[in-house]
């Protein structure tokens, strides 16, 4: 192996450890050679990781056209695209998995992209920052504002996130569908796992949770 080659391999090796945690937890759901939608897949961290460590089929759609052009240029199959819009035209049981990560309480009509990933996919695996954190809740209580966390980073004024959740309304709303988790990680502020229990103590402890689901 040349220098250069032994340079890319380790720079390689490095972003996969350097993935963002929930990615992280994400990609340890996915089995291997599966076929994979990663809806919203920005500059395609988490497909690089899946095709390269896992050997999937892994295809994506993003809205931004520079999160395209970065993926195409680690060499992935992705496509620009509204999640809101076109995963419309995806036929039933397309793929094993498709995943959503911390965008569905951007979208407008999250129930609706919601039914499309479990369509779509035999499973969906979906992460959300909780918006019933007890430090959310704390700043609501004692300063009366809307709160900024790193997981929720945006001024009221100026954020991206327009139906948020905690995670007993994203479980609940599972559940009113007729879907069902089938696993569940939470994760509290230091990116540490908390539990795999989605009750009343994650929704209180947890500030984000990744979700595998499928219907039943």
């Amino acid at each position: 192996m040349s220098p250069l080659d032994d340079t890319a391999s380790r720079l390689a090796a490095r972003s996969a450890r350097d993935i963002r945690f929930d990615l992280k937890l994400i990609a340890d759901m996915v089995e291997p050679g599966s076929r994979v939608l990663d809806v919203g897949c920005g500059d395609g961290a988490l497909l690089e990781v899946l095709t390269r460590e896992k050997g999937v089929d892994g295809r994506g759609i993003e809205l931004s056209m520079d999160g395209v052009h970065q993926c195409v240029a680690r060499g992935l199959s992705v496509i620009q695209g509204d999640a809101e819009t076109d995963l419309k035209d995806y036929p039933a049981g397309a793929f094993d998995y498709v995943i959503l990560s911390q965008t569905l309480q951007a979208m407008r009509e999250p129930r609706a992209v919601l039914g499309h990933l479990a369509r779509i996919g035999r499973r969906a695996i979906v992460s959300v920052p909780n918006f019933g954190y007890w430090r959310i809740r704390l700043q609501l209580l004692t300063r009366g504002r809307m709160p900024v966390t790193k997981n929720l980073g945006y001024q009221w004024y100026e954020t991206p996130n327009i139906h948020l959740c905690t995670i007993a309304d994203f479980v609940e709303l599972v559940r009113d569908m007729g879907l069902r988790v089938e696993r569940s990680v939470i994760v509290n502020r230091a990116g540490r796992i908390t539990g795999s229990d989605h009750g009343w103590l994650a929704n209180l402890m947890g500030e984000q949770g990744v979700f595998l689901v499928r219907g039943d």
